[in-house]
């Protein structure tokens, strides 16, 4: 903020220092100009005084003053004042030679005249005042914007600067002042929405990791008995403690049974572990499918463009759909992403059908490796099909899309024909 003060202030200095040079270079030229045009003026008043006041002989014909008087000087473009000089009068004498304006002096029939004169004409100092005025106009209009862009666009912005930093450092109760700005209104709110979301997702993991903790500290204690059950038992076996066949299978089946119990907590482990990863929100309401489709254009048009990767999207007509338009889009970039991921990158489309009040669409790829026998995993949760080898991932995202689909009351499923792999999203319509 302080770099731009000082650059209000050069800006200003800028306009003042163009505005003396131009300033000066006028009045450069009209000296230059008007220098022989104002001693032409004054000659030829000097002449219409002498005229005026003297006959052919030299003899007074009108006063001094009276001929001063008849002279217009409205019309005169520099000489401004005629004086005539009086040795009588003592007070005033001195001051006939002293004054601030320019002037010449000229002797007509024994009297001395003073002249007085600017040296620039009114149509110079016109264009004095006219550029300066458009200098200054120039110069507020300028200092307005840019204290405009400061406290509309730059102050704004410097007061969000903090925040990723706060945000960074997991200070997640950093407060983020609410600003009625057109501008920046809807970005401040997005990032005091996202620091929101990371501080309770903060609190999520930390009552997660809570009850993590909690579950397996009970899970142990409650192993622990079935288990030394077991070694009890297996110890008395494998020392032939018990000579009949009867409580040997007793001892048996007690065994399994205590293996059963163990079993259930390793099932209650997996399903509460599965429980906290799919704690997924859908937003149940309706949307237009050209909503998520122009989304999605506008996203993916450049970005494949730059892969040189054909991407096509099927003339469609506009629908309303039940479900989340957010998480439809969510599943639909997942679906491309995968795409892009695992083909060859030479054809990606999109493809639309109507079929039982229900919206399909089809996201296809060029360059399957995938095999057949694999197809139907591919929505399980961590798997991965053998032509993911040397590629990022961790087996969740067409399981997480399958989980989102189905509570927005749809379904999603692939299909493999040649070296094509489709993958069809069903919606249901409004």
């Amino acid at each position: 903020m302080k770099r731009f003060n000082r650059l209000i202030i050069e800006i200003i200095l800028i306009f003042i220092a163009l505005a003396a040079l131009t300033d000066f270079m006028i009045i450069s030229d009209g000296r230059k100009k008007h220098g022989r045009e104002y001693r032409v003026e004054i000659e030829r008043t000097a002449n219409k005084l002498e005229t005026t006041m003297l006959d052919e002989d030299g003899a007074f014909i009108m006063s001094p003053s009276e001929a001063v008087r008849s002279i217009d000087l409205s019309n005169k473009t520099y000489v401004t004042n005629i004086s005539i000089f009086d040795p009588t009068d003592e007070e005033n004498a001195p001051s006939f030679f002293t004054g601030n304006s320019d002037y010449s002096l000229r002797l007509i029939g024994g009297v001395l005249f003073r002249f007085d004169y600017t040296p620039v004409s009114t149509v110079t100092n016109t264009l004095l005042l006219f550029c300066n005025i458009i200098f200054c106009i120039s110069a507020v209009i300028t200092v307005l914007i840019m204290l405009y862009l400061k406290f509309k666009l730059l102050k704004p912005f410097d007061s969000l600067s903090q925040v990723p930093i706060e945000l960074a450092k997991g200070n997640l109760t950093f407060p983020v002042k609410e600003e009625k700005n057109k501008f920046f209104g809807k970005f401040i709110w997005g990032i005091d929405l996202l620091r929101e979301h990371l501080e309770e997702q903060k609190r999520n993991d930390l009552m997660l990791e809570k009850d993590k903790k909690t579950l397996l500290l009970s899970l142990s204690h409650d192993i622990k008995t079935p288990l030394s059950a077991i070694k009890l038992s297996a110890k008395a076996l494998s020392k032939d403690l018990y000579k009949d066949p009867e409580k040997k299978k007793e001892i048996a089946n007690g065994i399994n049974s205590k293996a059963d119990e163990i079993q259930d907590y390793i099932n209650k482990i997996v399903d509460a572990s599965r429980n906290d990863f799919l704690n997924i929100e859908v937003d149940s309401g309706e949307f237009y499918i050209s909503n998520v489709i122009n989304e999605i254009k506008h996203y993916y048009k450049d970005k494949f463009s730059l892969s040189r990767t054909s991407f096509e999207i099927s003339e469609y007509s506009d629908c309303l759909l039940k479900g989340d338009c957010d998480r439809c889009m969510e599943v639909l970039q997942n679906v491309i992403e995968n795409a892009a991921k695992y083909g060859d990158g030479r054809s990606i489309t999109i493809d639309f059908a109507r079929e039982e009040n229900c919206l399909l669409i089809t996201v296809s790829n060029t360059g399957c490796t995938l095999p057949d026998n694999e197809v139907i995993h591919i929505f399980d949760s961590f798997w991965r099909g053998s032509n993911s080898k040397g590629k990022e991932g961790s087996g969740l995202g067409l399981y997480i899309c399958r989980k989102l689909m189905q509570q927005m009351d749809g379904d999603i499923y692939a299909s493999v024909h040649d070296d094509l792999m489709s993958v069809t999203i069903v919606l249901r319509q409004a």
